[in-house]
């Protein structure tokens, strides 16, 4: 264990050493997170602890190796030779019908602590048919990357819902999954058998690289920490006929196009607090700008307690609209951020992040009654 580390103990690791009863037939939602501090899988784990019958996949699919947005189809797991069901695409009937046939279902999958990343809302819905069928609900705790200090961005507009952002929470929430589920079980009147096991040692001033856990990419698009802080601000872009970085080895901390005059941006938004804003270039090997020479943007994260992401890609996209005829908008935007404030002629940046400023410090406050750690 490296100097400064705090160890810790994720819900999966609890049950591993101190046990828990699970009741019936089990099934398990995971992806390649779901894993122990020796990163032994949780799945084989559960199969010596519990009747466990079958999996769940996420976007991305169990094994981590789906692209964003692709629909997964049933199979058998390899390694297990479980039946697998997608919760994710177009028709999730047989999957559903599946869940609901249980007497337990059990989720342990890491969050990125951002309101447009899919796996919280796998999570929900699945406790609502849950609730629904008298399913237990089970929740392996993890920590949120991005700590449980800071919360921030917009607070979204039930006019907005989608799977990219389901209930009026912050972009950045600063609650573990754990603790979502049960604000959300609540606020949102889900009302499942829900438990959470809680983690061992995390506390809310940690960021994920502050625990001893070796940190095992989310998703495709999330290979590091810093990765997911840029990812609060720079997702907006997917929006846009931007490049958000997609088909490099650093998503989301680069942006770019053919056409952006990178400097000109850079020397509009002027000095931002916390993070460096340099000049680069790349080429996509797929998604936006694939193998098209793009003029972009990074993000170097200099002071994570400074930094704030969603801020900074406000007034990234502003800086970029003002200086350049070529930036266009996509309207569905206002499903990541959450408002369509950004699609009026008088939008103003700073005025937005103020007002929405507000709204996310009331929420948060809301939120405290269930925050699990210190």
């Amino acid at each position: 264990m490296k100097k400064g580390k705090q160890k810790v103990l994720c819900g999966a690791d609890v049950v591993a050493r101190e046990g828990f009863r699970f009741q019936g037939n089990c099934g398990l939602i995971t992806n390649p997170t779901g894993v122990l501090r020796d990163l032994s899988s949780t799945v084989d784990m559960l199969r010596q602890r519990c009747n466990l019958t079958a999996l769940f996949a996420p976007e991305h699919g169990v094994r981590g190796d789906v692209q964003a947005g692709e629909n997964i189809s049933t199979y058998k797991d390899a390694k297990t030779n479980l039946p697998v069901y997608s919760l994710y695409g177009d028709d999730a009937s047989e999957s559903k019908a599946k869940l609901a046939s249980l007497d337990t279902v059990i989720f342990d999958i890491q969050d990125v602590g951002a309101r447009f990343y899919t796996y919280a809302y796998t999570m929900t819905d699945a406790m609502k048919l849950c609730a629904e069928n008298g399913v237990k609900f089970i929740v392996l705790d993890r920590p949120n990357p991005l700590g449980g200090i800071k919360a921030e961005g917009t607070v979204l507009d039930r006019r907005f819902s989608s799977f990219v952002g389901r209930f009026p929470t912050p972009t950045r929430c600063a609650l573990t999954i754990g603790e979502f589920a049960l604000m959300m079980n609540e606020t949102e009147n889900i009302g499942c058998d829900l438990t959470v096991i809680p983690m061992n040692g995390w506390k809310r001033d940690m960021y994920y690289d502050d625990t001893d856990l070796v940190f095992i990419q989310p998703s495709p698009n999330i290979p590091t920490v810093d990765t997911a802080f840029v990812y609060i601000g720079t997702c907006i872009f997917e929006d846009t006929n931007l490049s958000e970085g997609r088909g490099t080895t650093r998503p989301f901390e680069m942006i770019g196009a053919p056409w952006l005059n990178s400097g000109a941006v850079i020397e509009k938004m002027g000095h931002q607090d916390g993070v460096i804003l340099r000049e680069c270039s790349f080429t996509p090997t797929f998604s936006d700008y694939k193998d098209i020479f793009c003029h972009g943007i990074q993000l170097h994260v200099t002071d994570r307690e400074a930094f704030e992401p969603f801020a900074v890609g406000i007034r990234l996209l502003e800086a970029i609209r003002k200086t350049h005829s070529e930036f266009e908008i996509d309207p569905s935007i206002t499903k990541l951020i959450g408002s369509d404030e950004i699609l009026k002629e008088d939008f103003y940046a700073e005025a937005f992040i103020n007002c929405e400023k507000q709204k996310v410090e009331e929420w948060q406050k809301l939120s405290r009654k269930w925050q699990l750690y210190k």
